[in-house]
């Protein structure tokens, strides 16, 4: 069935009209992912393709063995160690 729509707005209208409620589900989240800022500046970030130095690597191999054999730490349990809160690192503006 053709649609008759002139605008990509309207075909997307009509498009979503013709799917089963869970296909509109799961559109409804792809949108919303879409729209959240912070999920479109990750999904058009640049690959970070820079080399690790081996002191890099040789940390990240001591971290991820630490990991098997340890329970992770809660980032807020962190910043409570650290005396400070989530709203504090939200609000910091670096000094320019």
């Amino acid at each position: 069935m053709a649609s008759i729509a002139t605008n990509p707005r309207q075909q997307a209208h009509e498009l979503i009209d013709r799917m089963a409620p869970s296909q509109v589900s799961a559109m409804v989240s792809l949108i919303e992912t879409m729209l959240d800022p912070v999920s479109r500046a990750i999904a058009n970030a640049p690959l970070d393709d820079e080399t690790l130095t081996p002191e890099c690597a040789k940390s990240l191999a001591e971290a991820g063995e630490w990991l098997k054999h340890n329970k992770g730490i809660p980032h807020e349990q962190v910043l409570a160690e650290l005396g400070i809160t989530q709203e504090e690192i939200e609000q910091f503006q670096a000094p320019k």
